[in-house]
This record gives structure tokens, sequence and C-alpha cells, in this order.
């Protein structure tokens, strides 16, 4: 069966394996995917990532972080949607627990943080929190 929403089909994988306490979970390759875990080992939430080859689309390893046993990451939550997208300016980009979690913003110069996004001026797409 098709995935209509695949951000948060990849967001979905990510938490599972987490709360299943895996090392690495595999997920099918994008190029915004692959953008999505640079930012993310950009930002300390995972360790790292590989591209596999496997099948004819190939597919993302990502490695997993844990501190003390527990994920780095607390909550991934998924805002614009296929079916409600949310797009903010440069002025009303929100901040994540005060500043102590990310937003990643889908902006003309491609995907970035919310810190990044307001630094440059740029708004956009409103893709996910994470903290």
């Amino acid at each position: 069966m098709p995935v209509t929403d695949v951000i948060a089909d990849f967001l979905t994988r990510i938490r599972n394996a987490e709360n299943a306490r895996k090392k690495f979970v595999d997920v099918p390759y994008s190029k915004m995917k692959w953008a999505i875990c640079e930012i993310l080992k950009d930002q300390g939430y995972i360790d790292d990532f590989d591209r596999i080859e496997q099948g004819v689309q190939g597919a993302i390893r990502i490695i997993l972080r844990y501190y003390n046993k527990q994920p780095t990451i607390r909550q991934l939550k998924r805002i614009s949607k296929p079916g409600r997208r949310i797009y903010v300016g440069a002025s009303e980009i929100p901040r994540v627990k005060n500043g102590l979690g990310i937003a990643v913003i889908s902006t003309s110069r491609g995907l970035m943080t919310d810190k990044m996004a307001r630094k440059l001026n740029l708004g956009g797409e409103l893709l996910f929190t994470v903290w």
C-alpha cells in the first residue's frame, strides 16, 4: 500500500525504532529524507546515517543516538500535513521549547532549522518539530 505522507512515515519509523530501543532503522531513500537526516545529525539527534543499496530505490540506515539508555529525541511532531499545509513567514517561525528544540522548515533555499531560517530572514513550510 503506498504511503501518502512520506515525511510522517519517516518520523514514525524513527519514533518506533527508538521506543523499541533499536540501534538503527532503515527507511526508503529520498533526497528530502537525506536532507532531514543531515539536519538531525548536525543538531545531535542521531549518531550517523548512510545510504545502503536495497532494491531499486535504496535505503537510508539511520544510527540512533541514546544518552543514559534514553533516546535523545523526546518528541517528533509533524506540523504541516498533506491535508493542511502550514506556511510561516520569517517573523512567525515558532520557538520549540524556548530554543531547546528545533523546527525544520522547507524554504526556497532548501531544508533548514528554525534558527537558520530566522538568521537568513526566510519563511516557508513548517514541516516538523523535534526536541
